[in-house]
């Protein structure tokens, strides 16, 4: 018997009040957009369930995609049967004919939604028990580990039969918290980063500052291949790159060198925050770590942030390097991000960077050079694309889950 369907739980959206419709919406999109490549399917969504009706679609491809959809708690392929008794016994006896091999024990699972069925929950279980022992020869029960679990699901327009739950990707649904830039530089935390954000359920534009001649070209690459690996989960995604050469040298004539990382990284935060302004962003992201390097120390930290009132978000602030380079194997971005050409914040890095800047420092540095202009033409002159994923070779994600 081949499934017709799958079954998708939501997990934590079940724990949603009124807006878990919203949710679901999101979630629904998400699935749309992943599955695109199967044109014949047709997704459904409930309240409590969704269902991916696979049409003669493959459904081992559609399975490696749907782990990768961060709001799926698990998923089974399934087969829906009509909900009278003798319909669920020959059903239940065809799925676990088709997959049981000599010796193998079983258990049946009830999860009775409905309770108007005119079986309880041991009624089903032990009808289609019965049934199975009667009809497979050499066939055993074994309640506590068996090897095939029957899931039965008695809901009011029909039943579902599954025999394996597979693992999702968990989260939240991508959109379902909101727009945020991501600080992308070719390094290894800040992708890290934003795939985190997405399995919190923030969409996410990513933000490169790009400084020739001293980048080059390749490093520009090494970005968009980055955020093609990201664009994995959703589909596309949106990279600004921001020309940063005439702001970077102005620095470098205009601040002292130990105070030249902290005035970078607030310039860098005043023009992501203009461009999450013009794209409706509501908070900005990045790959610090706290105390991983110079401008990561908590100091640095308060002086740097005084530049906006936007929330910025650092889902990596207490992890280890060993941590997030872990991650980044899992996704696939840490071979691309150990790619040997330098990013606008490796180069024209002080031999002694200040680790606790005073705010009050910095701005009497800043104030002899108007920077604002600078950063308007930067904005002005930002380098837009719509990344998508290589189809040629898509990357797993599976091994996370």
């Amino acid at each position: 018997m081949n499934y017709d369907r799958i079954l998708i739980r939501y997990g934590e959206i079940s724990t949603k009040g009124r807006n878990r419709n919203k949710f679901v919406e999101k979630l629904r999109k998400s699935v749309r957009i992943a599955l695109a490549p199967f044109p014949k399917i047709k997704v459904e969504a409930s309240r409590d369930r969704m269902y991916v009706l696979l049409n003669g679609e493959n459904g081992i491809e559609i399975i490696g995609k749907l782990q990768t959809i961060f709001g799926i708690q698990s998923f089974s392929p399934a087969i829906k049967v009509a909900r009278d008794v003798e319909s669920l016994k020959q059903a239940a006896l065809q799925l676990i004919q088709n997959l049981y091999k000599d010796g193998q024990t079983f258990k049946v699972t009830t999860k009775r939604s409905d309770k108007t069925y005119e079986l309880d929950t041991d009624g089903v279980n032990q009808t289609i028990g019965a049934h199975l022992l009667k009809n497979i020869p050499g066939i055993k029960v074994d309640v506590k580990n068996p090897d095939i679990n029957l899931r039965v699901e008695v809901r009011k327009e029909a039943i579902y039969l599954s025999c394996e739950t597979i693992h999702g990707a968990g989260g939240l649904p991508i959109g379902s918290s909101g727009k945020a830039m991501l600080m992308l530089s070719g390094g290894i935390d800040s992708p890290v980063a934003g795939f985190l954000a997405m399995k919190r359920g923030v969409e996410i534009e990513a933000v490169h500052f790009f400084s020739p001649p001293f980048t080059s070209e390749r490093s520009k690459e090494k970005v968009i291949d980055l955020t093609k690996k990201l664009a994995e989960i959703y589909g596309s995604i949106t990279l600004h790159i921001v020309p940063f050469t005439a702001i970077q040298q102005a620095i470098r004539e205009q601040i002292p060198e130990n105070y030249s990382m902290t005035t970078t990284r607030r310039m860098m935060l005043r023009i992501t925050d203009e461009i999450r302004k013009n794209r409706e962003g509501l908070a900005i992201i990045t790959g610090e770590s706290l105390g991983q390097v110079a401008s990561q120390t908590i100091e640095s930290m308060y002086a740097i942030n005084e530049v906006t009132n936007t929330p910025v978000l650092r889902p990596l602030i207490t992890m280890d390097k060993t941590d997030i380079i872990k991650i980044a194997q899992d996704i696939d971005t840490l071979e691309i991000s150990n790619r040997p050409f330098e990013d606008c914040c490796t180069i024209f890095v002080p031999a002694s960077p200040k680790t606790k800047p005073k705010r009050e420092k910095v701005n009497h540095y800043e104030s002899f050079n108007d920077f604002e202009p600078m950063i308007q033409k930067a904005v002005q002159e930002i380098e837009t694309l719509v990344i998508k994923p290589d189809t040629e070779k898509q990357s797993e994600f599976n091994g996370l889950f």
